[in-house]
């Protein structure tokens, strides 16, 4: 069993009852006279709370609700499994793309890679919901801490200031993927009042300006680079948000960031993070340990007794098998058969079904390379990256919920987001080092230098391409097609793109979701996304 930190006093239930929250009732801090009812006027009375309704924050891209794996879910309207944060993200961020199929008929999943969908799909409304859910938390959390801090002993005031820094970290998180998925969207922050009303909207250069204004803010609280406890945010994950928040400027904003980019990447390459020896060991189930956590910056943790859950890496493993896989060579007890890749994603590696790249996990026995029929399993090779299984083999703590953390920000990014940034202009780098940074992960990848590359070879081409091989099923595809103008139109196709087998230019419109017609039709002041 996996030692997680935090998340080892996650699910203790009475952390998250105060946050029913947007009430309408003024005396929030009224005490109970039912001594079963939790308030945070008492939940706030051991020291140990701070830390556990923090523990909830994180959990939040986690668990689907109050009761693992299923029965007391935090957002409803969609299967308690389909609603949690990763999940959805992942879906989200994967489905739209070359990167993934997949072959289940739930009303909607499929509008995703035939990039078809409307502002009615339940699983962009899903997602949605589930980052201002997550928002919702981190606002309730601050207003908590600035009510009370005074109040705290000084010793815990010092820890309490760490927590907060890390809630806002997380606030600017799912603020960042509001911008990146949905563009201009409601605002709400822990200075709004308690109660019903019209959040306003804010544009997308507002939405940027606060992502960047709070984790600039919050440099000097966070705790220093591999000095947080496992799981937890420091420096160096605010580092990289901001570098992945500049290096997509031009999309969210109209201007070009690429000098604070490299800025930002530069502290994160110098803060002591450094690659797994391997590639494999970044998707195993001891990958918080077995070498794997040096090089993971921020990772959603999951623990197959504690966070156990439908969504998350179970989704992402279970869903992976199928056909004539078999579960047990990824340390599960069964396949889901959901998940693939398609054709246009295989070929970017060298001889995929045996190629010299170690990063090409694919399972091709009794699968064809092309997709006939996007609901048979069997279209399409499988993705073998993820296993419940730790590097000596062994099976996670639990057969059916994994142990495995999911990488949301590694080293092996920030090396590659440097390059990209040298290579469109950006200041402060220069493009021996990128290439050294990129030799570095095809080192590993080969397991000697016949993959390196020279500077002549080192295109914006082939960075999107790298981008793939390095970081596929990681979240990142859909936010990189889009920056490289390819996630829509015709200049690039995969199969299935626009619903046709061998792939159709789609409406730009496609590179952003809408904002779900639930919330367009509660909230009148909002103004949906063109062309929705």
């Amino acid at each position: 069993m996996k030692n997680k930190n935090i998340f080892s006093v996650l699910l203790t239930g009475f952390a998250v009852l105060m946050f029913t929250a947007n009430s309408c009732v003024k005396d929030l801090d009224t005490e109970p006279i039912d001594p079963n009812v939790v308030t945070s006027a008492s939940v706030y009375k051991d020291p140990a709370a701070w830390k556990q309704v923090l523990a909830k924050c994180y959990a939040g891209l986690a668990v689907s609700g109050q009761k693992g794996p299923a029965g007391q879910p935090d957002i409803s309207g969609i299967d308690e499994g389909f609603s949690t944060y990763l999940r959805q993200y992942w879906c989200a961020s994967e489905l739209p793309t070359d990167e993934a199929v997949i072959s289940w008929n739930d009303a909607g999943l499929k509008d995703y890679h035939n990039q078809n969908w409307s502002p009615s799909n339940p699983f962009i409304t899903a997602m949605y919901n589930r980052i201002y859910y997550q928002i919702s938390l981190v606002n309730e959390y601050i207003r908590a801490i600035d009510s009370k801090m005074g109040s705290l002993p000084a010793n815990l005031q010092e820890e309490v200031k760490v927590y907060k820094a890390e809630a806002r970290f997380l606030r600017a998180f799912s603020y960042w993927h509001a911008l990146d998925l949905y563009g201009s969207v409601p605002f709400v922050t822990d200075k709004d009042p308690v109660g019903a009303f019209f959040p306003k909207q804010a544009s997308k250069e507002e939405l940027f300006n606060f992502i960047e204004s709070e984790l600039k803010a919050i440099d000097a609280d966070l705790k220093a680079p591999k000095t947080n406890e496992y799981g937890r945010v420091d420096r160096a994950a605010a580092w990289t948000l901001l570098a992945k928040l500049y290096l997509n400027a031009q999309t969210y904003i109209g201007q070009a960031k690429y000098t604070e980019c490299i800025d930002n990447c530069k502290k994160v390459i110098n803060s002591g993070y450094s690659l797994a020896p391997e590639y494999r060991l970044l998707f195993l189930a001891d990958n918080n340990t077995n070498g794997a956590q040096n090089e993971i910056i921020f990772p959603v943790c999951f623990d197959g007794l504690h966070t156990q859950t439908w969504g998350g890496m179970t989704f992402v493993i279970h869903a992976a098998v199928g056909g004539s896989m078999n579960p047990a060579d990824f340390g599960i007890d069964g396949g889901w058969g959901g998940t693939r890749t398609t054709s246009a994603f295989v070929n970017l590696f060298p001889t995929p079904a045996n190629s010299p790249d170690g990063r090409a996990m694919f399972y091709t026995s009794g699968q064809s390379l092309e997709i006939s029929d996007l609901s048979s399993f069997t279209d399409g090779y499988a993705i073998t990256k993820f296993k419940n299984l730790t590097v000596a083999g062994v099976q996670g703590s639990h057969p059916t919920f994994p142990d495995n953390d999911y990488p949301v920000f590694r080293l092996a990014d920030v090396y590659l987001i440097y390059a990209e940034a040298v290579l469109r202009g950006g200041s402060g780098g220069d493009l021996a080092t990128a290439v050294g940074y990129i030799n570095q992960l095809r080192q590993r990848a080969y397991g000697n230098t016949d993959g390196n590359i020279s500077q002549g070879d080192l295109t914006l081409d082939f960075i999107l391409a790298e981008r793939a091989r390095e970081l596929y099923w990681e979240g990142h595809r859909r936010t990189d097609l889009v920056r490289f103008g390819k996630l829509t139109g015709g200049s690039y196709l995969w199969p299935w793109k626009g619903g046709v087998k061998e792939g159709v230019a789609t409406d730009t419109k496609y590179n952003l979701m809408p904002i779900p017609a639930s919330d367009m039709g509660a909230n009148p002041t909002l103004k949906q996304n063109t062309g929705y």
